[in-house]
């Protein structure tokens, strides 16, 4: 798998109302296989709904809902020198990801 690192930064200011849409995760690193991918990679490290163990319907998730995957929000841009190796698994290298479910703590 041909993978390379990613920096996804929030680009919206504090006050746009997109936000209110999706929560501010600030910045992340990820390894995955193309800024697209970056956005999904960064989307799955977010707790879904269905992890909470809530019903609200069979095969609902809100990981699609991700402000990771918001072009208005967030920018992905290739960084060379993170100090992470380009191979490996797609994964989150860097970076908090906030649990809205569980108030104060983050995964």
């Amino acid at each position: 798998m041909n993978t390379r690192i990613y920096k996804l930064t929030p680009v919206a200011a504090e006050w746009d109302p997109n936000w209110d849409l999706a929560e501010n995760q600030g910045e992340v690193i990820v390894r995955a296989q193309s800024p697209a991918d970056a956005r999904v990679v960064a989307s799955e490290a977010e707790p879904d709904f269905l992890d909470s163990g809530g019903k609200p319907a069979e095969g609902s998730s809100t990981r699609d809902a991700s402000a990771f995957r918001d072009e208005k929000l967030y920018a992905v841009a290739e960084i060379d020198s993170s100090g992470f190796p380009a191979e490996g698994p797609r994964e989150l290298l860097a970076g908090s990801i906030a649990n809205p479910l569980k108030t104060g703590q983050s995964t």
